[in-house]
């Protein structure tokens, strides 16, 4: 099983085009409407199969112990379920910011599954691997599922839909948000009405965990309404970063280059089949 690297596999961002919290469960977790669109942007990850069983992330990320890390804690989920007695040396390239509400975490996860279950010869299949990815993070099925989704339930139960592929201007402020703090916290809207992927693209939905942020962190303020300015921006999932959909990159580009001194950000195009479903489809063929 020992090989050769097999390098450059996608772990794309992601966008929250909008997110409404429609109730709670009694189980303390909320009921959520989003729709997820893939960007051409992400961190990558290369894997090498090993011999020892051993799951070695290479260069792991500073403060995030082994245990915590989302793409150990994949690749060991994975090689439980699938019986595997071999191992794998794995090595990220991390480009996407840490509590910025781009899905970092959960890509990584969705795409260490996705890359061993091919490299393993496990053939586990989409449906069992997003039913993995779901232990790890409610985020994740949809990055192992691979296309743009109208998501309910704890986000779970995605539909596939195909809105515009834009470019977008993402703002990454230099803030981290705790995602805990946020649904904890008294001020959040946690009863919006559903609404209906028709209602989503008529111009209804909006974020609304974006007043709650933009009280605690006020470099997510500042971005907002800076980019609100010049175009509709949005807050993608808990935050921190800030978004705003451009008919073409130079009209992206235009705006990005107004920006602040020391302002972080890039400039994607919105995909709706993900990096990582393309990558896949090349090794298969």
């Amino acid at each position: 099983m020992s090989g050769a690297w097999s390098r450059d596999w996608p772990a794309p961002a992601k966008l929250n085009l909008f997110l409404h919290i429609t109730g709670r469960r009694a189980d303390g977790y909320h009921e959520l409407q989003s729709l997820f669109q893939f960007l051409d942007h992400g961190d990558g990850l290369d894997f090498r199969p090993t011999d020892d069983g051993l799951i070695t992330l290479l260069d792991p990320i500073p403060g995030v112990p082994p245990e915590q890390d989302l793409i150990v804690r994949a690749a060991r989920l994975l090689q439980a379920q699938g019986g595997m007695p071999h191992g794998v040396e794995i090595r990220l390239q991390k480009r996407l910011p840490m509590g910025g509400g781009l899905g970092g975490g959960s890509s990584d996860a969705a795409t260490t599954l996705v890359a061993l279950d091919r490299l393993w010869g496990l053939g586990l299949g989409v449906d069992r691997l997003a039913g993995l990815g779901l232990t790890l993070g409610a985020d994740v099925p949809v990055f192992v599922r691979g296309f743009a989704a109208w998501a309910e339930g704890v986000g779970e139960r995605l539909v596939p839909v195909s809105p515009p592929e834009p470019w977008y201007l993402v703002l990454v402020p230099n803030t981290h948000v705790d995602t805990g703090a946020v649904f904890r916290h008294p001020a959040l809207t946690r009863n919006c009405p559903p609404i209906t992927i028709a209602d989503f693209l008529a111009g209804q939905g909006g974020n609304v965990c974006e007043p709650v942020v933009r009280q605690l962190h006020p470099p997510v303020e500042a971005a907002l309404d800076w980019l609100s300015a010049r175009a509709e921006a949005r807050m993608t999932g808990t935050g921190a970063c800030v978004f705003a959909p451009f008919s073409t990159r130079e009209a992206a580009g235009e705006v990005f280059e107004q920006r602040p001194p020391g302002w972080a950000g890039f400039i994607a195009q919105g995909c709706n089949r993900s990096p990582l479903m393309q990558r896949l489809a090349v090794e298969s063929s």
